[in-house]
């Protein structure tokens, strides 16, 4: 008996086991809710535990859906490309140009000021800035670049990609950054005793060794944009939808099959994208 408590195999599965209930409890559990949520029917009074695919058939029928799913995937494709842009100039800055190892704590820990107020907050504060009669306005008209105020800077498009930049960049920061700190500086000193140039050696040293920082913080930044709601709603007016609102208007109408259908088919796009990704980098080795 005790030889068998000793081997490997158990011992594994019984530190394993704790945090394994906790996941399937938290969360496995809860996907399989929805799931099962999913195919049962509504009507406006209750809901009918029935086997049905009216939901699904009414979602992959109307073109309200393709439409949303549309608008939900260039609000990531976007924001992604901006926030890595701005988060890899950071990084890049932060890890190759600061010696200090205290002045590199003391940048990235301002970077993260913003972040220690409520995602809402930050939103809602742009909307005075935006606005007909807000900062950004005032201040064209004054510096005689406009001659009426801008109508597309709030409660569009572009409100709503810049309020996702804001809240999203520092998760593109960050994993930038841990990667690029682990880079073996003599690589890069390689590169230069061979004469490549500085850009030469940004495009074939350090931006491949920083693939799974990159691929990491694109993980994060698509997830977190394709599930949320509130950013849209609120910098947009109600005048735009991505697939969270969607969601978010069927819990509102108590239709939750309806919206647990939603769910699921947000939740294997989201894991698809996150698939395909992966099929690039290797991220364990992050990890």
């Amino acid at each position: 008996m005790d030889r068998i408590l000793k081997s490997r195999n158990v011992m594994g599965w019984a530190q394993a086991s704790p945090l394994a209930l906790i996941l399937f409890g938290f969360l496995v559990l809860p996907i399989l809710t929805i799931t099962v949520v999913s195919f049962w029917r509504a009507t406006e009074f209750s809901i009918i535990p029935a086997f049905s695919l009216e939901n699904y058939a009414f979602l992959f029928g109307s073109d309200v859906t393709y439409r949303v799913f549309f608008a939900t995937f260039k609000y990531a494709a976007i924001t992604w490309a901006l926030t890595l842009g701005i988060g890899f100039t950071v990084a890049f800055y932060l890890a190759f140009h600061i010696r200090s190892q205290t002045m590199q704590i003391a940048l990235f820990l301002l970077c993260t000021i913003p972040f220690w107020t409520s995602n809402i907050i930050r939103m809602i504060s742009w909307i005075p800035f935006l606005g007909r009669n807000g900062i950004a306005n005032q201040t064209l008209i004054s510096w005689g670049v406009i001659d009426e105020p801008l109508e597309w800077l709030l409660y569009s498009d572009f409100s709503v990609i810049l309020a996702f930049v804001h809240l999203y960049t520092l998760f593109m920061v960050v994993p930038i950054f841990n990667t690029m700190m682990r880079i073996d500086r003599s690589l890069l000193e390689a590169a230069r005793d061979a004469g490549a140039s500085g850009f030469q050696t940004l495009v074939h040293v350090i931006f491949p060794l920083t693939k799974p920082g990159i691929m990491i913080g694109t993980i994060f930044v698509v997830t977190l944009v394709m599930g949320d709601f509130i950013t849209v709603r609120f910098m947009s007016g109600s005048q735009k939808a991505n697939v969270g609102r969607l969601i978010s208007n069927d819990i509102a109408l108590l239709q939750y099959p309806s919206a647990a259908a939603t769910s699921v088919v947000l939740l294997c796009t989201v894991l698809l994208t996150i698939a395909i990704l992966l099929r690039f980098v290797d991220i364990r080795k992050e990890l």
